[in-house]
């Protein structure tokens, strides 16, 4: 609920662009610790990382111009420098870079998928937290006392009780991620804690869809994130159908 959190000389700290940061220093060394426990590479953790990082700023702004298409051909500039995103645009480049890196250094890509999905969930609940810092993503109007009113300045409507989807969101991410971490060390074959990851967040992000209230594009009677989720939740269930008529194990 502080766009602005403390300034520093001429820098500013921003509440979504330090808990983005948190968010991304805790999902890396995590995920170097627990390649180290698990007999994978740190080096390639922090190289995937670099690459999705990349890779997925670029998919989240593409996906948010699409998503703004209209207003993109308006006024290119304003959408290209807003600090609108689409959160699965940058989830699927993503990993399309963590394909094409392990692909090419020879690793097995489903090992890392498994060890780096629980960070992913980490990192996105720092980040839903830096959502409600500046105000974004956020909920329907209410009379709850969940509700919260967001300030003048804030991205979210002022002086309007709402529903803090993003702190439910950020809630839901802690909680996948617990569940990851368990599941990690119970999982019968490679990918099957990749697969999950992508069934849970998938439903989740589905579900919360219909508690936001903010302008987010539309596909039909779905909003563009529900759309995607349809075709993340059904690509986890076939891909562990997938994995299990497959002979190989971890």
């Amino acid at each position: 609920m502080k766009i602005d959190l403390f300034s520093i000389g001429p820098l500013t700290v921003h509440g979504y662009g330090l808990m983005s940061g948190i968010g991304v220093l805790c999902c890396i060394f995590m995920g170097m610790k627990r390649a180290n426990k698990n007999g994978l590479s740190e080096d390639a953790v922090i190289d995937i990382a670099i690459w999705g990082l990349l890779a997925g700023f670029l998919g989240a702004k593409l996906l948010y111009v699409i998503v703004e298409w209209k207003r993109f051909l308006a006024d290119p500039l304003s959408v290209l420098g807003s600090e609108g995103f689409v959160v699965y645009g940058g989830i699927i480049a993503g990993v399309l870079a963590a394909i094409i890196y392990c692909k090419r250094k020879k690793l097995v890509f489903l090992e890392y998928f498994d060890l780096c999905s629980a960070s992913i969930a980490l990192a996105q609940g720092f980040g839903r937290i830096g959502c409600f810092l500046a105000g974004c993503c956020y909920g329907r109007e209410t009379t709850s006392s969940l509700g919260v009113v967001f300030p003048e300045g804030s991205l979210a409507p002022a002086g309007v009780k709402v529903l803090p989807t993003q702190l439910f969101s950020s809630a839901g991410d802690f909680g996948i991620m617990f569940v990851l971490l368990w599941h990690y060390h119970h999982r019968k074959k490679v990918g099957d804690t990749g697969f999950l990851y992508m069934l849970l967040y998938g439903i989740g992000r589905f579900g919360i869809e219909f508690l936001r209230n903010d302008n987010r594009g539309e596909v039909g009677i779905f909003s563009t994130s529900q759309f995607i989720s349809l075709f993340i939740i059904a690509a986890a269930i076939l891909l562990f159908f997938w994995r299990n008529r497959n002979e190989v194990h971890k």
